[in-house]
């Protein structure tokens, strides 16, 4: 389990430097092909339509060639467009590459997220471990992005990539995993994908939260008909969550050039601070949010959230914006994974289709938020830019207050019908 654990994390760290790449070296591209910001977000836009179909087909590819095969299929697909990229091919290619990589990563973090999370019995502690090692990614991208600008070689960026991919591909194929082979191998011929077994398997992964199994009859996509409002609340949260978070670090080193003449390189080092601030607070978040309870420990880093841009809005000084940015590091960093256990907690049984309806509702919000801030990057002021994220940040605090109520009375229904 240990062994499994550990090759998820080395996955999250590559798809971490896979989702901060564009951003890390956005400037260099828009300067290097003569394009707009708009066109540079619509880059980011195919990467995420790109992961959008992977994580939406990772659970039927898994079903029919394992949940190995399938994570090996998708780190290929990540190198193999990586690869591309490394040959800075005209632009109209790097579009048609970009939703490949997108296949690649959103594949990846869906199916070994939803692996971890079923093995592990939906631990917040070993969703953070994985988070954590994502955010090291995305802390990493930008530090050596930084030092291979500075260095005029920074589109050395990509092949770095295309073999940490290729890394974890040969790890995949080669290493065994004991008695857990079986179960992330070929799947059984009985139709059966990993624990939803004809709605009549069930795991409890938020304490205290149970629920009596029953074949679920008219319901949608397998869900019951009372947990469907719930359930759209929570795919509307993390695609509100992942697309302001593309948002804000594809664009942190635009918008800190353009706001405090900060340089290329040291724009792109600042993307670090967000980054390191984002890994250490998943180090404490899978503890905090055990202690806290999952609810409590989401709405007071949301709010927290919404605070640091209503001060980022208004305070311009490039010392303190660096302090905000750091500590809007720390209120992100455990909302994707602790909602994630939070989600898979009160849908139990089927925790593969929740993770990947979750994190692709993620990568709408990542390919279709990141699209609106380059064009308002060209048409408006940096301001405007930050007001806007600013907004997005509110309505994701007033959609997680809505999800909690509704998560609230579903884990009393559960608790009556024991």
């Amino acid at each position: 389990m240990k062994r499994l654990l550990w090759i998820g994390c080395l996955s999250y760290l590559v798809i971490g430097l896979a989702h901060v790449i564009g951003g890390s070296v956005l400037e260099q591209l828009i300067e290097h092909y003569g394009v707009t910001y708009k066109d540079g977000g619509q880059w980011i836009m195919n990467q995420f339509l790109g992961f959008l179909v992977g994580v939406l087909f990772a659970p039927a590819l898994s079903s029919r060639i394992g949940k190995r095969g399938a994570v090996l299929a998708a780190m290929g697909l990540l190198a193999l467009s990586q690869a591309a990229y490394s040959l800075l091919l005209p632009w109209g290619w790097m579009l048609a590459f970009a939703p490949i990589a997108g296949v690649g990563f959103g594949m990846t973090e869906a199916i070994v997220g939803a692996m971890i999370i079923d093995l592990m019995k939906g631990k917040a502690s070993a969703m953070s471990k994985l988070e954590t090692f994502f955010g090291l990614g995305a802390l990493i991208i930008p530090i050596t992005t930084a030092y291979l600008i500075g260095q005029h070689i920074w589109q050395l960026s990509f092949p770095i990539l295309a073999a940490m991919s290729g890394i974890a591909f040969v790890m995949w194929l080669t290493i065994s995993f004991g008695n857990l082979d079986e179960q992330i191998g070929l799947p059984p011929n009985d139709g059966r994908i990993g624990n939803e077994r004809n709605g009549a398997e069930r795991n409890t992964l938020v304490p205290g939260i149970s629920e009596n199994i029953t074949t679920n009859k008219g319901s949608l996509i397998g869900y019951p008909n009372k947990s469907v409002p719930f359930l759209a609340l929570c795919a509307l949260f993390f695609m509100m969550y992942v697309g302001m978070e593309m948002s804000f670090s594809n664009y942190l080193p635009s918008i800190l050039i353009t706001r405090t003449g900060m340089s290329e390189s040291g724009a792109t080092a600042a993307l670090s601070i967000f980054w390191g601030a984002v890994v250490v607070g998943r180090l404490f978040a899978g503890i905090l949010a055990e202690k806290l309870g999952y609810a409590k420990y989401l709405l007071l880093t949301t709010i927290g959230a919404v605070l640091v841009f209503g001060l980022l809005v208004v305070i311009e000084e490039q010392g303190w914006m660096l302090v905000l940015i750091a500590s809007s590091g720390l209120c992100f960093s455990g909302i994707f994974g602790i909602a994630l256990v939070y989600a898979n907690g009160l849908l139990p049984g089927m925790t593969e289709r929740t993770t990947s309806l979750l994190v692709a509702f993620g990568g709408i919000g990542g390919a279709l938020f990141p699209r609106i801030t380059g064009w308002m990057m060209d048409r408006y002021h940096v301001q405007s830019t930050l007001w806007y994220i600013g907004v997005l940040v509110t309505c994701m605090l007033l959609i997680l207050i809505m999800m909690l109520l509704l998560g609230k009375a579903q884990s009393r229904r559960s608790l009556l019908q024991e």
